[in-house]
């Protein structure tokens, strides 16, 4: 039985782990953890090592965003909702909003059907995608208009919330309301580089905007010491509640 998500704790922050390097990947797992984050994987780490090796680099208890944002058709999004519910029990799971209404609707029904249901999270824009980079694909909204119009999409259709940038946020809360979750990507605490996030935040102002969870990465993997780095933050999440 997979022993990663754990219904009755949910994280405000999820560690993202890039890399395929399982010593390291376990290290950082266990620098989340001990500040009480969770921990998102994604396709590099997933398709070098499987479920077995996502199940084995967390901590009893850590909670999982499993980050392999499914692009498919219905029955095919829906056999891999089943999969990686029974296999790894993550608390999130992503789909592309852009696969439509059916597709997003195969996602929920099939998260429902699980024993430990998943949250179905939508991506929308790419947070490190703008306006010009949705032009030369062939989308002639900007940013904004854009993401507010699949979110609304997955919102009718069952999703739970979705992925968004920092500055999407209170725009998100007046199209979709209060309860849909809003799970923030492209934070960087103080000091940090931007990196290739084209929409960033520090943490404490994208919960003050009023964020669910946030997904911080390099400033934790990169870190010379992760474990310091996680407890800056998490410490900086302290400060921000307090003030």
């Amino acid at each position: 039985m997979p022993q990663t998500a754990n219904p009755g704790r949910i994280a405000p922050v999820f560690c993202a782990i890039d890399t395929i390097e399982l010593a390291f990947a376990g290290r950082c797992a266990r620098a989340a953890a001990a500040a009480g984050f969770g921990v998102k994987l994604g396709k590099e780490f997933f398709t070098a090592h499987g479920p077995a090796e996502v199940r084995a680099i967390l901590p009893q208890g850590t909670p999982l965003f499993l980050d392999l944002k499914f692009h498919d058709i219905p029955n095919t999004v829906a056999g891999a909702v089943r999969s990686a519910a029974a296999a790894m029990g993550p608390m999130m799971l992503t789909i592309h909003a852009s696969g439509g209404p059916a597709m997003i609707r195969a996602a929920v029904d099939a998260a429902h059907s699980a024993k430990q249901k998943p949250w179905i999270l939508a991506v929308t824009a790419l947070t490190s995608l703008d306006t010009a980079d949705l032009r030369a694909v062939g989308v002639n909204e900007d940013v904004s208009a854009y993401v507010v119009r699949l979110a609304k999409l997955a919102q009718e259709n069952g999703a739970d919330g979705v992925i968004c940038a920092a500055t999407e946020i209170e725009m998100l809360r007046k199209a979709c309301g209060p309860d849909f979750k809003l799970v923030v990507p492209g934070i960087r605490p103080k000091g940090s580089a931007a990196g290739d996030q084209k929409r960033v935040m520090t943490p404490g102002e994208a919960f003050r905007l009023g964020a669910d969870h946030l997904v911080i990465g390099r400033p934790i993997t990169e870190a010379d010491s992760p474990e310091a780095s996680a407890r800056a933050i998490a410490q900086e999440l302290r400060e921000t509640a307090a003030a």
